[in-house]
């Protein structure tokens, strides 16, 4: 995990020696100003996540600080501290783009939380950034997850094309690791909320305590240790799109609360009376069989109609294996440049065991495959001992016998017919199995009188 480095500008050494040595223990990193000065120039060599200024300072105060950091750096969330505390002091502080104002003497727990907040905030803001850049990359069928040719990836394609300029809730199925969250975010970036957040909740990994919390936020007092008020995802994703990643594992009360959201664009926050409205679309995925769960009674079946206006079915990779030495070779360039090698491809048997093994891991498997073959590679090519040992025991499974003493043309044809039907007569497959082109498959089944 990322530690993240604190910068703290104060005229008062004992400001600055107590700020860094409590936040220091709580994990962070803190580096010291004592002028604006001072601290516009540390921020200016950069690595600095969050500034804590001081306002009344000599020089550059502490509102030119907040200026200057927010239109210079305005990923850096800045906190104003005073003491000298006033409504004029805190509107101008926020104005000029502060992100709280606190007054002296500090509550350091106070802080803390504050901190933490303006950092998540932070993340978001830099997920939501790079979210946008690798997604236009997909769309111009460039990003690695959305590479394709099948007919499979292309009726996915169309759905997201239909699916996204409308204002209608989607749900993706599909087994884990099939790309359900790169369709969501396809689907965000070409509808007209494309500039607004997309907001990712990955709800298998919250508790059944966390997830309510964490979807419509909490005021401060709802229970032990909310000291200040928190945005849920909902308020957070506010205009733009919510992707509700695995929805089938969020328990019945918060089912309940999710559908009226999706009623009524309204909620309330944990410990809340105010009603919050929001236009938001939701997006949900889920690698479970949800009628089953309908029917057993563990998903609502009023929500399960609310999500499932619009249906993408993301095909497993074993349903798409034209699409496999693509994938293959687009991981390949990228593990090339991580780990500064120049490996040139797989050779055949490597390809072959690829192509035949049936990735119950999807495209993560697959990539997870490829990363670790770069690694293990020592030459200019991925040789079968490379590969992990599930993929390669899968090009052990059948073998071709060769007998002794026919000619190079009897045992080419013996090749070909043994791929031909291993690959039950896809002649694209055989050819990429093979390492030959489609053309000269072609020419050499008609050579041998098999082809039709």
């Amino acid at each position: 995990m990322k530690k993240f480095t604190i910068l703290t500008i104060d005229d008062e050494e004992n400001i600055r020696i107590g700020l860094a040595d409590y936040f220091e223990l709580e994990g962070y990193n803190v580096k010291t100003a004592s002028s604006g000065k001072e601290g516009l120039s540390i921020i200016e060599e950069g690595g600095i996540d969050i500034v804590i200024t001081d306002l009344k300072m000599d020089g550059i105060s502490g509102e030119e600080v907040v200026r200057r950091v927010t239109t210079e750096h305005p990923g850096i969330p800045v906190i104003v501290l005073t003491g000298h505390g006033s409504i004029d002091d805190a509107t101008a502080s926020i104005k000029a783009g502060a992100f709280d104002f606190l007054t002296k003497p500090l509550d350091l727990d106070h802080l803390y939380i504050v901190v933490k907040n303006a950092l998540h905030g932070k993340i978001l803001a830099e997920q939501n950034k790079e979210l946008k850049e690798k997604l236009s990359k997909s769309i111009s069928g460039s990003d690695d997850d959305m590479i394709g040719k099948s007919s499979e990836i292309a009726k996915v394609r169309q759905m997201i094309e239909k699916a996204a300029p409308s204002k209608a809730s989607v749900l993706i199925t599909g087994e884990s690791g099939v790309g359900k969250e790169l369709v969501a975010r396809a689907i965000h970036n070409k509808s007209e909320r494309k500039d607004k957040p997309f907001v990712i909740v990955h709800c298998a990994a919250l508790s059944e305590s966390l997830i309510e919390s964490e979807l419509f936020g909490f005021e401060k007092g709802a229970f032990t240790g909310a000291e200040s008020m928190h945005k849920g995802r909902f308020e957070l994703a506010d205009g733009g799109t919510i992707f509700l990643d695995e929805i089938g594992e969020i328990n019945q009360a918060t089912q309940v609360k999710l559908l009226r959201v999706l009623q009524e664009r309204k909620f309330e926050r944990v410990g809340g009376e105010k009603t919050i409205e929001v236009d938001v679309r939701v997006v949900a995925a889920t690698n479970k069989n949800i009628e089953q769960e309908v029917k057993l009674g563990n998903f609502r079946e009023d929500l399960y109609y609310r999500l499932n206006v619009i249906r993408i079915e993301m095909p497993s990779l074993r349903e798409r294996k034209d699409d496999i030495p693509l994938l293959m070779h687009s991981f390949l360039r990228r593990f090339n440049i991580e780990n500064e090698k120049n490996i040139t491809g797989f050779d055949n048997r490597s390809k072959s065991a690829m192509i035949k093994y049936n990735w119950p891991g999807n495209i993560r498997e697959l990539k997870n495959c490829v990363e670790s073959a770069v690694v293990m590679c020592t030459g200019t090519q991925i040789k079968i001992e490379d590969l992990p040992n599930s993929v390669r025991a899968k090009s052990e499974e059948h073998t071709i016998q060769i007998p002794v003493g026919i000619t190079m043309d009897e045992a080419e044809k013996i090749i070909i017919q043994e791929n031909l039907a291993a690959n039950n007569g896809n002649k694209s497959k055989t050819a990429d199995m093979l390492g030959i082109g489609r053309k000269t498959l072609h020419r050499k089944l008609d050579e041998i009188n098999i082809n039709s």
